[in-house]
Parts: C-alpha cells; sequence; structure tokens
C-alpha cells in the first residue's frame, strides 16, 4: 500500500509539471492536489486526481498541456479530463493512456485571428482540472 500511495504522489506532481509549462503564465497549485480511488467493483477502481490551474491575462503563448501518469492503469480506459471554472464545466477531453500509464492532453490557451489579429484567451483565470482513469483494484476487502 505504501508503494501505492507514492506512485500516487509521484504521478500527480508529474500531472502539476505538464501543467506548469509556462512559469508566471500557467501555473499548477501543488497544494491543492487532491487524490481519491474509488472501488468500482472487485477487480477495478476509479482513481480521480483534482488540480488548480491558473492561466494569466498576460499569458502569450498559445498552447498548455495535462500530462502525467496513473498507478496501475487497466489497458483499454482511456483518462477522462474535465476542466471547471467557478465550478461549471468549460471543456473535456478524453485521451489514450500508454501502455506504461502515462497520458498527455495538449490543448489552445490562446487563440489569434491572423486577419484581424484579434486574441482570445481561451482559457483564463482559475480553473479546476479533474483526471479520472480507471486502475486495477488494490482493496483485497472488496
Amino acid at each position: 500500500m505504501n508503494f501505492r500511495l507514492n506512485f500516487v504522489l509521484i504521478a500527480s506532481i508529474m500531472v502539476v509539471f505538464g501543467i506548469m509549462m509556462v512559469p508566471g503564465n500557467i501555473s499548477a497549485e501543488t497544494n491543492q492536489n487532491s487524490v481519491t480511488v474509488t472501488p468500482i467493483n472487485e477487480k477495478l477502481s476509479l482513481e480521480k486526481t483534482t488540480i488548480t490551474m491558473n492561466i494569466s491575462q498576460e499569458n502569450t503563448l498559445p498552447w498548455a498541456a495535462v500530462s502525467g501518469a496513473a498507478s496501475d492503469h487497466v489497458n483499454g480506459y482511456p483518462a477522462i479530463i474535465q476542466f471547471y471554472k467557478e465550478g461549471e464545466p468549460v471543456h473535456v477531453a478524453q485521451v489514450d493512456v500508454k501502455e506504461d500509464g502515462s497520458y498527455e492532453y495538449k490543448f489552445r490557451a490562446r487563440s489569434v485571428d491572423l486577419s484581424t489579429g484579434e486574441v482570445t484567451n481561451i482559457f483564463e483565470g482559475q480553473h479546476t482540472i479533474k483526471i479520472s482513469i480507471v486502475v486495477h483494484n488494490q482493496n483485497e476487502l472488496i
């Protein structure tokens, strides 16, 4: 069980580093992370990681990413990544989880219309991100 907790902690840190692509413009707060594992049945559980992402108004880069690794993921199940702003859902993505448990989702944070020069900040301010992945159930009591 100690190995599992360590692996979940490392996976959470990897997710945070994946989001912190641009210091000062886009950041994630590590003290706001939470990881929960909820049994689905005797063999499967749902691992949900919740993080907070902040994108500055002064952000000048068009792309950002969420990446990380799941502990003991189940092959064939994707990672579901949900973005919320002020408690309201604003974006959802489904990405494949590789055999090593890693996943990555790149998304556009800013867009520029080349004909008019108009800038649109797609993601700006504080967002809560929830990452859900199906993992093997480690609890032998279930």
